[in-house]
């Protein structure tokens, strides 16, 4: 199969070489990344500059650009032929519940849903790293089951992988996002000449993290397997909300 693989944590990050690592002893492999961490980047797009595409001694594709520009450049315009799958990460921590909205590593996988592939998404929850091989594994194994029962074209999945080996992991769980509480006061400081500035702080605490969350999952020691949908459409609001506009 051909694979474009693509993260937020930039080209030189340990999971992208992980994932790599695993892709590509069965898959097509061909890596598009952020020259330079661009985590919390979301879905945006580099429109007020021209991209820049280098290879690097490492085979893979350095970008100028976000994630979302790093898929969209690789489908559109570089690639001779068009991938068959979009995978992004392994991101260094994990993406649950609010934390898909802000990241890049599920704004890659959403931008390959856009250009009408099938993406995943896959983060390793702890920041400093560490059993990247146990995720990797996750996702080889997810795309094997993925070629016989294909995604509907309007989803991705967002994959959470406790870091653990392989063999400590409590099986995987299908979970809808859990929620977190208000993130947590911004910190006030200054810059060496004594202006003013701002660091933002620590995400929110699990708010909605019962059975069935991915935080729950994860906190159980299973892979968090979360279906997302592209079309953010409230269609259980539609008919009330006709309702409602119509009335004079």
């Amino acid at each position: 199969m051909r694979i474009l693989l693509s993260n937020d944590d930039g080209v030189h990050a340990e999971g992208l070489a992980s994932l790599y690592l695993a892709l590509s002893e069965q898959h097509n492999v061909t890596v598009i990344a952020p020259d330079r961490n661009c985590s919390g980047s979301s879905n945006a797009l580099s429109l007020q500059q021209p991209l820049r595409i280098q290879k690097m001694k490492s085979g893979f594709y350095a970008v100028n650009g976000t994630p979302s520009d790093c898929v969209h450049l690789g489908i559109n315009s570089f690639l001779e032929e068009d991938p068959e799958l979009v995978v992004s990460g392994i991101n260094h921590g994990a993406n649950l519940g609010d934390d898909v909205i802000y990241s890049g590593t599920v704004a890659a996988a959403t931008e390959g849903r856009y250009m009408g592939l099938p993406a995943i998404a896959v983060s390793l929850c702890n920041y400093q790293g560490g059993h990247f091989d146990t995720a990797a594994k996750v996702v080889c194994e997810l795309i094997q089951r993925m070629a016989l029962h294909p995604l509907p074209a309007d989803q991705i999945l967002n994959v959470n992988v406790p870091d653990l080996p392989y063999e400590q992991l409590q099986g995987v769980q299908v979970t809808r996002q859990g929620r977190r509480h208000r993130a947590e006061s911004m910190v006030r400081g200054q810059d060496p000449w004594g202006r003013e500035i701002f660091w933002y702080g620590k995400v929110g605490q699990e708010q909605d993290a019962g059975p069935g969350t991915d935080f729950n999952a994860i906190a159980n020691g299973s892979c968090s397997v979360t279906p997302l949908s592209v079309d953010m459409t409230a269609y259980q609001s539609l008919d009330d909300m006709q309702s409602w506009i119509e009335k004079p």
